[in-house]
């Protein structure tokens, strides 16, 4: 990632080798490319924004970094405080129902964990709260929750940045991005400005899909209605817990971008998003995050509905590994499971 560093803020950074991801092309659809952001340092693109959040806390002498976090930003500020040294605290607020990985990795960095009974947005207030305290103030705590400090963007902005160069200094016609916070498609969206500035692309832009859990949808039900802006969604549920995010604070950022670029929101349900997740894990090779995942299930819908033609470049992002899902997939797999008497009797009767 900090081969960039000309468009970078200007500080010695703390990095894992996070970026420059591979874009592999499907063995489904020719001209559809799948950047795997689960190779990342911590299994996810939240590497990226963590490296560049902690390079300039470091940078500004700061030592305590509060996150709340559905469980993989949690992990990168855990790993990037503990690469930074220094005594650099990460003090983490995440759902007590995190998957399992989240919770070890950020105990085995040696970050402050508080499990919360609630969402993201819980973990949200509790940190707030916080902030009203004089423990906060004399100890000089920072919050760099999502858009809520301006360097975590400035890393996730060259996602942009590689699938511009990956293509050879070319946009694709779209590109699909699951979108808990959104904060990716912001960051791509500003590079993509850049790179106009800079004279290596034209005007041109993809259309930006974003694409949402059908049990935690704030993003497509404000565009279904036209709204510039999102509601708290309510009792929010998904296995997809990166998508878990009742009301993303940039929201109406997100929703500007995909108006301007001629694209859209729409949904994956949690069947749609396990079926898609086993589809690449044995036709791809990818062991897909559910939220990477859901942009598949995206891309089927919108190529049923000739939103893109065969012809179109379309590149997909998985947005972390499936290695940090292991029990949710497997609870969900359970449930999906047929009785033992179906089985047997299906392996009777064949498959007809």
């Amino acid at each position: 990632m900090w081969r960039y560093d000309a468009v970078l803020p200007e500080a010695w950074p703390v990095t894992l080798g996070e970026g420059f991801t591979p874009m592999l092309r499907s063995r489904d659809y020719p001209n559809v490319l799948i950047k795997d952001e689960g190779l990342n340092p911590t299994g996810s693109f939240k590497a990226r924004g963590l490296s560049a959040a902690v390079t300039m806390a470091r940078h500004f002498g700061l030592k305590k970094l509060a996150i709340p976090s559905a469980g993989n930003a949690a992990g990168a500020l855990a790993a990037y405080a503990a690469a930074a040294g220094d005594g650099m605290e990460a003090h983490i607020f995440m759902p007590k129902d995190v998957p399992m990985a989240n919770r070890i990795e950020c105990d085995y960095y040696g970050a402050h964990v508080t499990l919360v009974d609630g969402l993201i947005s819980d973990c949200a207030r509790k940190v707030a709260e916080l902030k009203e305290g004089d423990v906060w103030k004399k100890d000089k705590w920072f919050d760099v929750s999502t858009t809520k400090e301006p360097y975590r963007v400035e890393g996730k902005k060259t996602m942009g940045y590689e699938v511009a160069e990956q293509l050879g200094w070319k946009l694709p016609q779209g590109i699909i991005y699951p979108t808990g916070g959104g904060v990716g498609l912001l960051g791509m969206w500003k590079a993509f400005d850049e790179l106009e500035q800079l004279g290596f692309i034209g005007p041109e832009r993809p259309h930006m899909i974003g694409v949402q859990s059908s049990g935690c949808a704030p993003i497509v039900k404000a565009w279904d209605e036209g709204k510039a802006a999102s509601e708290m969604w309510p009792h929010a549920a998904t296995l997809a817990s990166g998508l878990r995010v009742p009301k993303p604070y940039g929201d109406y950022l997100i929703l500007d971008i995909l108006k301007k670029s001629g694209g859209l929101a729409l949904t994956a349900t949690d069947a749609e998003i396990l079926v898609a997740t086993r589809h690449w894990a044995k036709v791809e090779g990818i062991f897909a995050a559910p939220e990477g995942a859901a942009s598949l299930v995206a891309y089927q819908k919108l190529r049923a509905r000739d939103f893109f033609t065969e012809e179109d470049t379309v590149v997909l992002f998985n947005t972390g590994t499936g290695l940090k899902y292991l029990d949710v997939l497997d609870v969900a797999k359970v449930e999906q499971e047929p009785a033992p008497a179906s089985r047997a009797i299906a392996g009777i009767i064949g498959p007809y």
